[in-house]
């Protein structure tokens, strides 16, 4: 009867499984469809797109999953479930590192092979015109370059020493040893997870650059909405008659025939341009006047404050857990040469806190993992979205809603598919402990003294601290830390994400609120981008 509700649950599980990667795909879909531009959609890049941010959001799921299974192992009283014995544990644990294995290797084929051969076979489409054959001999030329990199890092992960300095001896850290190397050695891939630690390090940069900056952000505009479409048509209506009469004072100094100087041809030729830009102002804020869409989030504009003081206050939640957790590793980690690893925690922090609170109300503390990880795609999908793409101080793509080109939305896969790989270190600084075992008991045995009686055998339930003879450590946990001088990269990058979320912060709450149309019309849009967003405003 165990055996049989124990299959139930798992098929269960797959059943939800299932319909969780039916609404990705869904998602992804309309996701990349409402950015695309219509002009330059093409087939292959709307597909790569799409399963590169399938592959991104199927991966961060992975995460809860694992804790999941290795909480599922063992009851409440601290004991092994009947059918969780040596080997189904193992099994268990095997088929996470597969499908790590399995998604990790499909983001390596994407990021250094597929993507990049897209990307140049779309630039050289745009540059060539139509010989199918050059523009696939030059994408993979090109290509090559990312498949030598990635040839490189497996080659160094092949042959990198593992053995990880220790400073401080004790019984726990060199159990911890022990599963490190029965890690690398019973699966031999650790070429893989060097180069995947080495996206992560990359990845790190990107969230420290725009999951930092969309944290702080997307709340506040949520909090501050936008501008009146309506104000906003009165003060473009009023720049357009200001713009004609400049024209006009500049054109009646040639009415008797006499030419205009260059200084007054080059202020022409900028006015013409600014009228253009002014008057597409005007058709954008003429459709969004009359917009249902526009409407309707008006008349829920209260719900979205809410949201945005909800969003704000999980920000300055998961910025101070951060914090501490960093200090943590500060004061009582053996230092740079052990990746400031420590076993356990010494200051606890609110998100520590709250989850063994969860755990006693199944499945909250797996909600909660869930919503975190989410929070962090969706966070940084609002900072790319914001910021736009940049190379160093270049702006190389801005991402606008139904004018996106192609190349852009693959660099944003790809900057998301990176993200992905360091967001499990992110949840981990969070709660440590939680991601290590998740919600997983054992038995204490202690000496107890009765009336001068010794009694040895009296068992009692402990959550935390951990125990590593009778507790099953996640997949994630041993391959964040497989490589202490990569944990050390990102003990560091965490300050830093602390720090431009603090700037961005302060950036975000000086700024006025953003226009309706925000980044929609620019001065280098053609007049035929403008049918582009009718779509969304009819």
């Amino acid at each position: 009867a165990k055996m049989a509700a124990a299959a139930s649950d798992l098929l269960t599980g797959w059943c939800l499984f299932g319909l969780a990667l039916l609404a990705i795909l869904i998602f992804c879909w309309v996701y990349v469809r409402k950015y695309q531009s219509r002009r330059e959609s093409e087939v292959i890049s709307t597909i790569t797109a799409i399963f590169a941010l399938a592959v991104a959001l199927i991966t961060s799921a992975l995460l809860p999953v694992d804790i999941f299974l290795v909480s599922y192992m063992k009851n409440q009283n601290g004991t092994f479930k009947v059918w969780a014995d040596a080997n189904v544990s193992r099994q268990i644990e095997d088929t996470v590192l597969y499908g790590y294995y399995t998604l990790y290797s499909i983001i390596l084929f994407c990021v250094f092979l597929w993507i990049p051969f897209v990307y140049f076979y779309y630039e050289e489409k745009e540059e060539d015109g139509g010989n199918t054959c050059s523009q696939v001999k030059t994408a993979l030329k090109y290509t090559l370059g990312f498949i030598m990199v990635c040839a490189v890092l497996l080659l160094i992960g092949a042959f990198v020493p593992l053995d990880i300095p220790n400073k401080k001896n004790s019984t726990e850290w060199e159990k911890v040893k022990l599963l490190f190397e029965e890690f690398g050695s019973s699966h031999g891939l650790t070429a893989l997870s060097f180069s995947i630690s080495s996206l992560t390090v990359i990845g790190m940069l990107a969230a420290i650059t725009y999951t930092a900056y969309g944290m702080s952000a997307l709340p506040l505009n949520l909090i501050k909405g936008t501008t009146s479409a309506a104000y906003e048509r009165l003060e473009n209506t009023e720049d357009i008659e200001e713009v004609e009469q400049h024209l006009l004072r500049i054109k009646s100094k040639c009415r008797d025939g006499r030419p205009l100087s260059s200084r007054d041809r080059r202020t022409l030729q900028q006015l013409e341009e600014r009228l253009r830009t002014l008057r597409r102002r005007e058709r954008h804020l003429e459709s969004i006047e009359k917009s249902w869409w526009i409407k309707f989030c008006e008349a829920i504009r209260p719900l979205k404050i809410v949201w945005g003081v909800f969003f704000i206050i999980v920000a300055l939640l998961f910025t101070v857990s951060l914090f501490l957790s960093n200090l943590d590793k500060a004061l009582h980690s053996a230092g740079f040469d052990s990746g400031f690893i420590i076993l356990g925690t010494n200051l606890t922090n609110p998100l520590n806190m709250l989850l063994p609170v969860l755990q006693r109300v199944f499945p909250l503390d797996y909600i909660l993992i869930t919503t975190i990880v989410m929070y962090f795609i969706f966070t940084s999908m609002a900072g790319i979205r914001n910021m736009g793409i940049w190379f160093f101080w270049i702006r190389l793509y801005k991402i606008r809603r139904g004018k996106t080109r192609p190349q852009a939305l693959l660099f944003l896969c790809m900057i998301l598919l990176l993200i992905v790989l360091h967001t499990s270190y992110m949840i981990y600084s969070l709660a440590p402990q939680y991601v290590m075992y998740g919600s997983q008991k054992y038995l204490v045995q202690v000496r107890c003294n009765f009336f001068g009686n010794i009694v040895r055998s009296l068992l009692y339930v402990r959550l935390f601290p951990f125990n590593l003879d009778q507790c099953v450590v996640t997949r994630t946990y041993l391959f964040l830390h497989k490589f202490w001088f990569f944990s050390a990269a990102y003990y560091f990058g965490n300050w830093a994400f602390i720090a431009v979320f603090l700037i961005g912060l302060i950036v975000s709450c000086c700024k006025g609120k953003k226009s309706v149309i925000e980044g929609e019309v620019d001065d280098d849009d053609s007049d035929m981008s403008d049918d582009e967003l009718s779509v969304y405003y009819h």
